[in-house]
């Protein structure tokens, strides 16, 4: 009854809507025109987007939820949160654990292009175990792809920002960033105070489980298939970022602004939560980097360095060894004649 309050849901909604054009524009100001040609010449960040987002992580979803044997409407939930694009929180985690910045903004950005059209296709495919239900067979598939088409707008405006005032952009992106943090933390109290504990206490615990484990299953998937495509180490831990981090302010705008409140009820809190463990989870993870694996990024960045440096010094104390014999001098053209001298490098 308290999630249907008029009132109340149409606050959520607006909040709602902004934070997802703050972040759509902050993901655009992020994207530079000359490294979007670049890597739409050498396609590795769109074929990973793809395969991260579009195939790894909605199957992983409709395995939880048949394994958990969820009901139609937490399932749909799951569902939604794995068919969403990747989110602004991999570009910051990317960054502390010296990732590749451009790969990962690449990424982002292709994968929210791409949901235009896969993500309306990944729910509709992966919702026929639930077709019989009511929920299902209501899924707005429309409202969804109108609801992604609207994000086109912020993120076009962001690139115009970026192309005429690229300072501009840069603050924008810092304000985006603190925002999605933000933002975050004020719907989880909202709809964890004001709605009150008996809306956390419908979320059964099968879903608890599944936003702790999607997360991290997703971060393994991503490093796994960057491993496959044999990329280096910084690539692999922004790949996996990129795989496990989801857009939950999109998927929580879907729920919000598309489904029934009566319908959806307490599933709402999902991609809440999902963003609560998969920043927890993210966090775990760039803190153990900075403890047991900076030091060999480090080493790999100087190695090369540290090779010519003492590849240097060795040429220098053969060129001294071997000019400690002499000099050798041309007199004529059929003659050679050797110089006792010493000559110091």
């Amino acid at each position: 009854e308290a999630f249907g309050d008029r009132s109340l849901s149409q606050g959520l909604s607006v909040l709602v809507g902004l934070a997802l054009c703050v972040t759509m524009l902050g993901l655009g100001c992020a994207v530079e025109l000359g490294q979007l040609g670049q890597q739409l010449r050498r396609p590795m960040g769109l074929l990973l987007a793809l395969l991260g987002q579009f195939v790894a992580m909605p199957l992983l979803a409709f395995l939880l939820a048949l394994i958990f044997a969820l009901d139609e409407v937490a399932a749909v939930a799951v569902l939604l949160c794995g068919c969403c694009p990747g989110g602004n929180l991999s570009n910051l985690m990317s960054v502390l654990v010296d990732g590749d910045m451009n790969l990962s903004i690449i990424m982002t950005a292709s994968s929210t292009l791409l949901a235009l059209f896969l993500m309306p296709l990944c729910l509709w495919i992966y919702s026929r175990h639930w077709i019989n239900t009511a929920l299902v067979r209501l899924l707005p598939l429309g409202a969804v792809s109108l609801t992604l088409g609207s994000t086109l707008l912020p993120i076009g405006l962001g690139v115009l920002i970026r192309y005429r005032h690229p300072r501009a952009a840069d603050l924008l992106v810092k304000i985006s960033l603190w925002s999605l943090l933000v933002t975050l933390v004020i719907l989880f109290i909202l709809t964890g105070t004001m709605l009150g504990p008996d809306l956390m206490a419908h979320i059964p615990a099968s879903v608890y489980a599944i936003a702790v484990l999607m997360p991290l299953a997703g971060y393994a998937l991503g490093y796994g298939l960057a491993t496959v495509f044999k990329m280096p180490p910084h690539c692999r831990r922004t790949v996996s970022l990129e795989t496990g981090c989801q857009n939950v302010q999109l998927c929580t705008a879907i729920l919000k602004l598309t489904f029934p409140p009566e319908l959806i009820g307490s599933m709402y809190m999902f991609p809440l939560l999902y963003a609560l463990f998969q920043s927890a989870e993210a966090g775990l993870f760039v803190l153990i980097y900075k403890m047991y694996g900076r030091d060999s990024y480090k080493q790999d960045t100087l190695g090369e360095e540290e090779d010519t440096d003492i590849s240097y010094k060795k040429l220098k104390e053969e060129e001294v060894a071997d000019t400690s014999y002499g000099t050798v001098t041309t007199a004529e053209c059929n003659s050679v004649q050797m110089e006792p001298t010493q000559t110091a490098l």
